[in-house]
């Protein structure tokens, strides 16, 4: 399963990159779309930074609750348990 997610990951940066390249040979940038649909590289940067911001203390209370119950389960699972 993580070498799916992995091999995914691995395709989308090389589209990704391709689709770029593509898009810097007819002279069109990121600033330039950003403005074009009303936003600028900062306002975008702030947007990443509040999310982070708000999904952060989610995340850490989240894992709070499942580690402890995840490790209970892993510990009491009966050996060879879904092999």
């Amino acid at each position: 399963m993580i070498q799916h997610a992995l091999s995914t990951l691995i395709k989308f940066f090389i589209g990704a990159v391709a689709v770029g390249a593509l898009l810097n040979a007819f002279d069109i940038t990121a600033e330039e779309v950003l403005q074009d649909i009303g936003f600028t590289p900062e306002a975008v940067l702030a947007f990443v930074r509040d999310g982070i911001g708000w999904a952060l203390p989610h995340f850490l209370l989240g894992a709070m609750v499942l580690i402890p119950i995840w490790l209970v389960i892993f510990l009491l699972k009966p050996p060879g348990f879904g092999r």
